[in-house]
């Protein structure tokens, strides 16, 4: 059943503000009170307005299928993350790809969907997991040593370029 092109007008502007009188009067109705109940009980109007929130709906929320994919591109390094850091001339803004823990969660999760996972994967994820718990101490305690000895480390160590040099 097709509408005319006043009863899709009606429904869209339904659709929108969810009140029929309105809705009536913005399509240019005559008597919106009147027509704009009549034309929500006419099958075709009801039928297009139905889909079309439907439509909508499933556009706004995440579907299963959405969701793996950003978690697998979050695992992989793909999506980035803004960041700011310091730097000698004041705070800056910088994109980063998530960190090891973040990924390893991504991958956890996708595996969780997946009923028959392999323990060898689980057990690979295990040792990522513990490196990086590992490689974020050791990041810290550079770190707490250099502000103990009044140096300021901003993303890595320049101490170790100066002894080269000496």
């Amino acid at each position: 059943m097709k509408l005319t092109p006043k009863q899709q007008k009606f429904a869209d502007e339904y659709i929108k503000s969810g009140n029929a009188t309105e809705s009536a009067r913005l399509s240019g109705y005559k008597q919106p009170h009147v027509q704009g109940s009549q034309n929500l009980e006419k099958l075709s109007v009801k039928t297009y307005i139905d889909e079309r929130m439907a439509e909508i709906k499933s556009k706004r929320v995440m579907g299963y299928t959405e969701a793996v994919e950003l978690l697998t591109s979050i695992a992989r390094g793909e999506e980035k993350e803004t960041v700011v850091v310091s730097t000698p001339i004041g705070v800056e803004e910088v994109e980063k790809e998530p960190d090891t823990k973040t990924r390893i969660i991504a991958v956890r999760e996708i595996l969780k969907r997946y009923p028959n996972n392999d323990k060898l994967v689980e057990q690979q994820i295990r040792k990522l997991s513990a490196e990086a718990d590992i490689a974020e101490a050791n990041a810290r305690e550079v770190t707490d040593n250099g502000a103990a000895n009044g140096v300021r480390v901003i993303g890595f160590d320049r101490r170790a370029e100066e002894d080269e040099r000496s």
